[in-house]
């Protein structure tokens, strides 16, 4: 009987010994699956924030977006349909530019390039320049076409690639872009407006300065 009692009490001890290693070891797991689990969010959630950052710059930015019509041809859907001359003509704010582009024959040009980049002067951008300067511009041709097509770049550039950039325009000169986020530079000299609309074969950045090719 006593030594069934000691084996009795031996148990016991051993059970009690190791109970507490037990708890820890289950204590351990239930962190570990809990740390984790806040993990898995952190890492779900960077992704979540990076594609909606991507999202956002897929579309038009800028404070001159809020006066472009929200339904019909001016719209930044309806200009997705046409070619960019055509999208243009559709805007209120840039019916000098229109009007430049037809003097100087230019629709048929611009409407059937492909991929290309249009920076924009808005009808204030045309209004800076003194009168008499652009009564004379708008009556050579060949000046007029100069000016224009140094507004146009033969890609499509993306907001990404103005951060600091420098690209060929159709009339052989330099144009160049800095900034960040939704505020850019052309030229240093003219602020993007509302960029990155999409029309049927092109890219556009709306401009509040005439950009004037060097002499």
């Amino acid at each position: 009987m006593n030594n069934r009692h000691l084996r009795r009490i031996a148990v016991t001890v051993s059970a009690a010994a190791l109970l507490p290693l037990a708890l820890t070891a289950c204590s351990s797991d239930s962190g570990s699956s809990s740390s984790d689990s806040g993990a898995d969010k952190a890492a779900s959630s960077a992704p979540a924030k990076e594609t909606a950052s991507a999202a956002a710059m897929d579309e038009p930015f800028g404070p001159g977006c809020a006066s472009v019509p929200k339904e019909g041809a001016g719209s930044f859907a309806g200009m997705a349909q046409d070619p960019v001359a055509t999208a243009a003509s559709n805007n209120p704010a840039l019916s000098t530019l229109v009007t430049a582009v037809k003097q100087a024959g230019l629709v048929d040009t611009l409407n059937s390039a492909e991929n290309i980049t249009v920076f924009a002067p808005t009808n204030d951008a045309f209004a800076k320049i003194p009168k008499a300067d652009l009564d004379k511009l708008l009556a050579d041709k060949a000046e007029l076409t100069k000016v224009l097509t140094a507004h146009v770049v033969g890609e499509r550039l993306t907001p990404a690639q103005l951060e600091k950039g420098s690209f060929d325009t159709l009339a052989k000169t330099k144009l160049t872009t800095a900034g960040s986020g939704e505020e850019y530079t052309v030229n240093d000299s003219s602020k993007v407006v509302c960029g990155n609309v999409p029309t049927a074969n092109a890219t556009v950045y709306i401009v509040d300065t005439v950009l004037m090719p060097a002499a």
